[in-house]
Parts: structure tokens; C-alpha cells; sequence
């Protein structure tokens, strides 16, 4: 299922990382209690499913996601490099400041 959010055209959410494609992207992981949406984090990568059945940040979205489900969508960006990723992702990381995940040191 595709929808559009901050300008872009997100697959997702699933609850499972695997349910997206290993493709470059950028990806958001949501927290959903209820009717309710929260951003947790955010990343971008050369293989989404990839990164996000691995990621070392698991933890904080579980202690920040207890009483609710953690959810997966991505951008999907085959044409765009990483500088254009990181773009992406910085520009939904200065929308939302998730608590999990802090990148504007490494920009």
C-alpha cells in the first residue's frame, strides 16, 4: 500500500521489515497505538529490508514503542545517490525529531 507524507510516496507500513523491498530508500519506523502514528526513527540505505531486519537501534524503538506496534514504510530512491538520500531523510529527521536516532552530527 502506498501514501504520501512530508511530499513523499511511502510503501508501508508493515509490521515487518521483510514485508519491504531490498531497495535503496530511505525509511521511516513508526509507532502506532491505537488510531495514533508516531515517528521513532529514521534512515537511508542501499537495501531497506535489509538494513531495517538488522538495525542496531531496535532497542530504543522498543522502549519507546511498548504499549503499541512498530511499523516499517520506505521511499524507495533508485535513481537517487546517498547524498540525495541523506537529503530525504534529513529533511523528514528536521520535520519530526523521532526520538531514536540522532544523524545531524554525521551531516
Amino acid at each position: 500500500m502506498l501514501f504520501t507524507r512530508w511530499g513523499y510516496e511511502f510503501d508501508g507500513a508493515f509490521r515487518l521489515p521483510d514485508s519491504l523491498e531490498g531497495r535503496a530508500g530511505v525509511y521511516v519506523v513508526w509507532c502506532k497505538a491505537g488510531d495514533q502514528w508516531g515517528v521513532l526513527d529514521m534512515g537511508e540505505s542501499a537495501n531497506v529490508r535489509e538494513r531495517l531486519a538488522t538495525h542496531e537501534r531496535r532497542p530504543c524503538w522498543e522502549r519507546y514503542c511498548t504499549q503499541a506496534e512498530i511499523y516499517y514504510s520506505a521511499i524507495y530512491t533508485d535513481s537517487t545517490d546517498v547524498a540525495g538520500r541523506v537529503r530525504i531523510e534529513q529533511h523528514i529527521r528536521d520535520a519530526m525529531h523521532p526520538p531514536c536516532g540522532d544523524r545531524a552530527s554525521a551531516i
